[in-house]
């Protein structure tokens, strides 16, 4: 596969995960928002879902081209699952360490403001957080071993493409078709 083939390919999948990462994060966004409006507190923090979204799915790219978690394949897919569920979990907290210590270096604050800043949104704040991003990962992960073991296309097909469209183009054994 050539590079630009591969660049498209990328895309795709942060396109792809940025979707799916939008309506997931969004929602728990919403739900805030509503827990908190029943106390008479204003939250909107839309915009700041969708940046995380877009910088989570660049992440993931990232954690997938560097084949994170690529062990076990052989086992039932839970195992695999879980297996990159983890390594995945530990990339996006090094990258939001990361993101941290650079913002707190950008605002004149240095990597220690930077740490404060993390620190200072609380255990139950950051403990949520978390455990929303590795829910998150577990079924998408899922659905990427699934695919694996189906073949490239296969589990896309299965979602998106009729099924008449599906037994239209697979071949029969002779002496099965139907007549």
């Amino acid at each position: 596969m050539g590079l630009k083939a591969k660049l498209l390919e990328e895309t795709k999948t942060m396109l792809i995960l940025f979707v799916y990462l939008s309506l997931l994060l969004g929602a728990f966004t919403m739900y805030r928002r509503l827990i908190l409006a029943e106390y008479g507190i204003d939250y909107f923090q839309y915009g700041y879902s969708l940046i995380e979204a877009l910088v989570l799915a660049k992440v993931i790219v990232l954690g997938r081209v560097m084949r994170l978690g690529e062990r076990y394949q052989d086992r039932p897919l839970w195992v695999p699952t879980l297996y990159k569920t983890i390594w995945f979990s530990l990339l996006i907290l090094i990258f939001s360490i990361i993101e941290h210590v650079v913002s707190g270096w950008l605002h004149d604050k240095g990597a220690r403001g930077g740490i404060a800043e993390i620190l200072s949104q609380g255990f139950w704040e950051l403990l949520a957080r978390t455990l929303v991003k590795v829910v998150a990962l577990v079924p998408l992960l899922g659905a990427w071993e699934l695919g694996r073991v189906l073949g490239k296309g296969k589990l896309f097909e299965l979602f998106f493409v009729s099924r008449n469209a599906l037994t239209e183009t697979s071949e029969e054994p002779a002496g099965l078709a139907s007549e």
